[in-house]
């Protein structure tokens, strides 16, 4: 009984460490990135050539047990450099600003030991490293680079401080808020060509672009900016409030105008009429008549009637 139970025991364990052994000689590596292999802690690398790491594509791959697989993705990565509350940086005219950018990259294959073993934390080491280059960036925006001696040949330090990009820097004075905002595709252009250039592929990452997708103003810019625009607003709104007011007077004004012309009018073609008609009571002689009967008729109506006595001499 004893002897059963010992070899169906060892039997199970024998099992056990089978699929075990199983588990561990194989890896699966999926879509879009690619496997690298490391034995007791040293990355196996292309034979001939101990800077480039040795790479097993999509699939099911085989490997010794006490080997450890790690899948690297090459697709491309987006980081979001503005944190909770974005990053500040101070323009070139002192004014603190806020932007909030997304780092867009991708791992190159050829140069994965620098991108797993060269850093301890890629992600952050890219994070810090292009929030420095921005700030640097937006601090020279716009600023003419120095002059140089004749046969100087030293690299600049920034993106637009570059000679050869003179005549892409607008030269409208301006503020660095407005600047910024007007050019910032002229920004994002000079950011990556910076990179590319000067950074290239030297991390075993290949950076397609830094996109700056909002520019801030401080917080009293702000304030002062909505005050401006409340204050147009406002302006606009009594402007166009006046304009109608005097719209309604003309048009007040016009119609009076009208009444009164009509009315005189009136008036004018009753006194022709009426002269026309004294004019034939002339003609036939009755016109002192008509105008002895006219003036008994208004006595003979009227309540009153003040005789002027004649002056005494």
């Amino acid at each position: 009984m004893n002897s059963t139970m010992f070899w169906t025991g060892a039997l199970a364990a024998l099992i056990a460490i089978g699929i075990w052994l199983v588990r561990r000689s194989f890896f699966r590596v999926e879509e879009g990135t690619v496997g690298v292999v490391k034995s007791f802690g040293a990355a196996e690398h292309v034979s001939g050539d101990e800077h480039r790491l040795r790479t097993w594509p999509p699939g099911i791959h085989m490997k010794w047990p006490w080997e450890t697989a790690i899948c690297v993705e090459l697709m491309e990565k987006s980081v979001d450099l503005s944190g909770e509350r974005g990053r500040t940086a101070m323009a070139a005219d002192g004014t603190k600003l806020r932007f909030d950018s997304i780092l867009r990259y991708q791992a190159v294959e050829a140069r994965l030991s620098d991108y797993l073993f060269g850093m301890r934390n890629p992600r952050e080491h890219v994070t810090g490293l292009f929030t420095c280059l921005l700030r640097n960036e937006i601090a020279n925006f716009g600023v003419a680079p120095p002059a140089r001696p004749a046969g100087d040949a030293a690299q600049p330090t920034t993106a637009l401080a570059r000679p050869k990009r003179n005549s892409d820097r607008p030269t409208v004075d301006m503020g660095s808020f407005a600047q910024l905002r007007r050019e910032r595709a002229q920004l994002n252009k000079a950011i990556a060509e910076f990179c590319h250039e000067q950074i290239g592929d030297r991390y075993g990452i290949h950076f397609n672009a830094v996109d700056l997708v909002d520019i801030l103003p401080p917080d009293e810019l702000a304030v002062a900016l909505n005050a401006v625009i409340h204050a147009e607003s406002e302006a606009g709104a009594r402007y166009f409030r006046a304009e109608g007011d005097c719209q309604q007077q003309l048009l007040a004004a016009e119609e009076g105008l009208a009444i009164a012309r009509t009315r005189a009018m009136a008036v004018e073609q009753e006194m022709r009429t009426l002269s026309s008609y004294l004019a034939k009571l002339d003609d036939a002689g009755t016109l002192a008549l008509y105008v002895e009967r006219r003036r008994a008729e208004v006595l003979g109506e009227a309540k009153a009637v003040y005789v002027q006595a004649p002056l005494s001499i």
